[in-house]
């Protein structure tokens, strides 16, 4: 005979059944937990970068490397072979206009010198030789003229007496003859005496213009020699920065041999290298990011240096701000130059995610899963990328490195 089964038995029994139900459910839900992790693998949000597609701006650049360089450098080179005798600066060192920086050795310039001043005094003794000369032959030759005009007198006054007789018959005519030929020598005499008074004349003074000559010459090289002399002693063209100075004292420099670079302090621009590739996308005018320590600074191309070296070719930037408190000389900088700018097109954050330009998988990211899909990408200009196509404004991408989930199609974003 069947007996009724107590209620307390039947309410335990119960229990069992519900508690093993609910532990073989929870057993489930965590071996589908555990199969989901393995077959889709999650990342923390922490961990990677996510950027939201937006409407904006964007800069097509080419990318060089910038050196930052002064405005205004001046060079000051050897005058001659020399040597360096004495050291007064150091570089680094700022200096005004006039600072002695060094002295370089100046014996040969100095005994070169004192050889043209003894040439230059021959001359001014030559000059005076020249010129006493020609007052001595000038005495002389005005003296013998001076004698031969009064003999000309007495030769005319004989000729005339001589003339009166013979119309008397008292002197014969080859007395008159005689008295007329004495005449006549002497006006030769005469004429030749003044004529060799300007030869001598026009000959001294040839001889002194060569003279004087020789001694202009002399003085542009005794000057010459004088600002060689001068520039021995190097000195600080303008106030700056020596930025290079020949620091051995004895160091032997040849004549026009770098000695010394002198820049100018807190007044930049910026020197950039890149490829000759780009050279065609180059002019003078294009606007300029320069950036360094994620400072950002608007310049213009100045010029472009015609030398292609080595397949890079040099362009010179300059500065809105060339007196950036936070530039120093030849410091490195990081230039954009832009070539084209394009507004209200879809952007997305540069990053490791994205490989130059066209289609390439990237994780757009819906809720608590990225899902792998194909974009095509454009320009960028080092911050931001130009998204052409596969995604909206307002989507949101990972744009670190998703090199580890290259083979997945989706992942799970833990937050």
């Amino acid at each position: 005979m069947d007996q009724a089964i107590p209620l307390d038995v039947v309410r335990r029994r119960n229990r069992v059944r519900v508690a093993t139900t609910l532990l073989l459910l929870g057993s489930l839900c965590a071996a589908a937990w555990g199969l989901n992790r393995v077959l889709r693998p999650s990342v923390s949000a922490a961990d990677v970068v996510i950027a939201e597609v937006r409407r904006g701006t964007i800069d097509n650049t080419i990318n060089a490397a910038g050196v930052v360089i002064p405005v205004h450098e001046e060079v000051v080179a050897s005058p001659g072979a020399s040597r360096v005798a004495k050291v007064h600066a150091k570089p680094g060192q700022q200096v005004a206009a006039g600072d002695l920086l060094l002295e370089l050795d100046d014996h040969e310039i100095r005994l070169a010198l004192e050889a043209l001043k003894e040439q230059l005094a021959q001359q001014d003794n030559r000059i005076a030789t020249l010129t006493q000369e020609q007052a001595q032959k000038h005495t002389q030759i005005v003296s013998a003229i001076e004698l031969l005009e009064i003999d000309l007198q007495a030769a005319r006054a004989t000729l005339e007496r001589s003339q009166k007789l013979r119309s008397s018959g008292l002197v014969s005519g080859e007395n008159l003859l005689t008295a007329e030929l004495n005449v006549k020598r002497t006006e030769i005499q005469l004429r030749q005496q003044r004529a060799l008074m300007d030869a001598t004349r026009r000959t001294t003074a040839s001889n002194i213009a060569a003279a004087d000559l020789q001694k202009a010459i002399l003085q542009k090289q005794i000057a010459q020699q004088e600002q060689l002399l001068d520039r021995t002693r190097v000195r600080a063209p303008f106030g700056g920065m020596l930025t290079w100075l020949v620091e051995e004292e004895g160091a032997s420099v040849a004549a026009g041999q770098l000695v010394a670079r002198v820049s100018e302090l807190n007044n930049y621009r910026v020197e950039a290298t890149l490829s000759d590739f780009h050279a065609r996308q180059l002019a003078p005018g294009l606007a300029v990011r320069v950036e360094q320590n994620g400072e950002a600074m608007a310049g213009t191309v100045h010029t472009i240096l015609p030398e292609i070296q080595n397949g890079t070719i040099r362009l010179l930037v300059d500065l809105a701000q060339p007196r950036n408190g936070h530039l120093r000389n030849k410091m490195r900088v990081d230039v954009n130059v832009v070539t084209e700018r394009r507004a209200n097109v879809l952007v997305v954050d540069s990053g490791a995610a994205f490989n130059g330009r066209g289609p390439q998988p990237v994780f757009v990211v819906d809720g608590g899963v990225a899902r792998k899909r194909t974009v095509a990408l454009g320009a960028s200009d080092g911050h931001v990328v130009e998204v052409v196509a596969g995604a909206r404004a307002g989507e949101r991408v990972i744009v670190s490195d998703t090199h580890a989930f290259k083979d997945l199609d989706t992942i799970r974003i833990s937050y």
